[in-house]
C-alpha cells in the first residue's frame, strides 16, 4: 500500500468557468490558472502522484508548456491514472475535501464524485469528496480563492 497527499489553491477571478472535480459549477467567479484550475482534480492528482514518489503535476505537465493552457484537468488525471496502472499500481480509494467559502457545492457533489470515477475508472465508492467553508477566515472564507486537499491510497501488483 502506497499513501499520498496533494494540496491545491487557486484565485477566484472574473471571466473565468469554474470547475471542481470535472463538474461546471454556475458561479459569478471562476479559479485563474494555465489550465481550466480545477483545484479538487490538481489536489487529486498530486495526490496520486506522491504515493508513487513520481513528482508532481508541475513536473508532468508544466504550466510553461503551452499544450497545457486550458487544459481540461479530467483529461490530465486520465494520463496520471494510465501513468500509475502502466507502472502496476491500483488506485484503492481517494478522499479529497475542498475549502471554499462560496459557493455552495453540496448539490454538486454526486456528479464530482461520479465524473472523477469515470475518469479514474474506479467505482464511486472509491471516490470521497467533501467540502467545508473557513467559518470567514482566510483567503478562502473572505471569497479570494478555493483550496482542496486529496488523500489517495494505491495497490501495488506483487
Amino acid at each position: 500500500m502506497r499513501i499520498g497527499h496533494g494540496y491545491d489553491v487557486h484565485r477566484l477571478v472574473e471571466d473565468r468557468p469554474l470547475i471542481l472535480g470535472g463538474v461546471r459549477i454556475p458561479y459569478e467567479k471562476g479559479l485563474h490558472g494555465h489550465s481550466d484550475a480545477d483545484v479538487l482534480v490538481h489536489a487529486l492528482m498530486d495526490a496520486l502522484l506522491g504515493a508513487a514518489a513520481l513528482g508532481d503535476i508541475g513536473q508532468w505537465f508544466p504550466d510553461s508548456d503551452a499544450r497545457y493552457s486550458g487544459a481540461d484537468s479530467t483529461e490530465l488525471l486520465r494520463i496520471v491514472v494510465q501513468g500509475l496502472r502502466d507502472r502496476g499500481y491500483q488506485v484503492s480509494n481517494v478522499d479529497c475535501t475542498i475549502l471554499a467559502q462560496r459557493p455552495k457545492l453540496a448539490p454538486y457533489i454526486p456528479k464530482m464524485r461520479e465524473r472523477i470515477a469515470q475518469v479514474m475508472d474506479v467505482s464511486p465508492e472509491c471516490i470521497s469528496v467533501k467540502a467545508t467553508t473557513e467559518e470567514g477566515l482566510g483567503f478562502t472564507g473572505t471569497g479570494e480563492g478555493i483550496a482542496a486537499h486529496a488523500v489517495a491510497l494505491l495497490l501495488k501488483a506483487d
